[in-house]
């Protein structure tokens, strides 16, 4: 059996189109087409029902598809093993993450990786959506906060650290906050995803609980910090994205003896991954590349 034809069918089931499945490998649709159209001549089955809107599995398609995920997992494990004989990981890492991890620090974890390990292809998603490892194909996920991730395996590979910020024009209008309990006084944005709904912020030697009001809660801290960035209020920001902003000018650190509680960042990863060169190696350079 053809393994090209089999990686090809599994791609087109996972991106759910010939045209993203042939981008994501580098080639034509035709070629996509004629591929899947051997790889069932030689199975003698139909694996695809083609309509104008969509595709879908067949009965056996579905079969095969579940049986071809375990045979090139396979198979990308003997690839690695051989990288590793060889002292270098080799083949593709897919990565599947949320957008805010990968606008506060994924970029620079892969920018480490594939300089240090120039034969490995990185591809990343970063959806957020809930992966499924054996269908999707990813070699590990990355979470923000506590996991609970029964029959996969995880390491934490950093932790991410919280401050006060807010726009020059704010705090230009309406004054900066002297101490944790003027924040009180101030329109305060908050995340209710990657930090607690309220706020637990800490000195060397007291603690402060903020629960709101909010002028603003959303899911993630991308969009806090441009509403902070647009003079709505104070935000608790990753420390990382506050340097950078305050290297635009666009905010300010306020209260600095102040900050929020960390966040662990953990992979996540099937048993099966465990082994793999690659997902190690990976994990080793997150690891050494601090977020803040």
């Amino acid at each position: 059996m053809d393994l090209s034809a089999l990686s090809t069918f599994v791609r087109v089931v996972q991106t759910g189109s010939f045209t993203k499945a042939a981008a994501s490998i580098g080639t034509h649709k035709a070629h996509v087409s004629r591929g899947l159209a051997g790889l069932e001549k030689e199975l003698g089955v139909k694996l695809l029902e083609r309509t104008t809107r969509r595709l879908r599995l067949t009965e056996v398609g579905q079969q095969i598809f579940d049986q071809a995920i375990t045979v090139l997992a396979g198979v990308a494990d003997i690839q690695a093993t051989a990288g590793s004989l060889e002292g270098e990981p080799q083949g593709t890492l897919r990565i599947a993450a949320t957008a805010e991890l990968g606008v506060i620090g994924l970029h620079r974890w892969i920018d480490a990786y594939v300089e240090k390990y120039p034969a490995v292809e990185v591809e990343v998603d970063v959806s957020g959506r809930t992966v499924d490892f054996s269908a999707d194909g990813f070699d590990l996920a990355l979470r923000a906060g506590p996991v609970d991730e029964s029959g996969l395996m995880t390491r934490k590979i950093g932790e991410l650290s919280f401050g006060l910020y807010a726009s020059p024009t704010y705090l230009d209008k309406h004054g900066t906050p002297q101490d944790g309990e003027d924040l009180r006084k101030h329109p305060l944005l908050m995340s209710s995803g990657t930090a607690q709904r309220g706020w637990r912020l800490v000195t060397l030697s007291r603690e402060l609980r903020i629960e709101g009001p909010a002028r603003l809660r959303a899911t993630d801290s991308i969009v806090v910090r441009d509403a902070a960035v647009r003079g709505l209020g104070i935000a608790l920001l990753p420390i990382v994205f506050g340097k950078e902003e305050i290297t635009r000018g666009t905010l300010r650190r306020v209260l600095s003896a102040w900050t929020g509680l960390k966040v662990p960042v953990h992979a996540v990863f099937p048993k099966s991954r465990q082994t793999t060169p690659r997902v190690r190696a990976f994990i080793d350079v997150a690891t050494a590349a601090p977020l803040a």
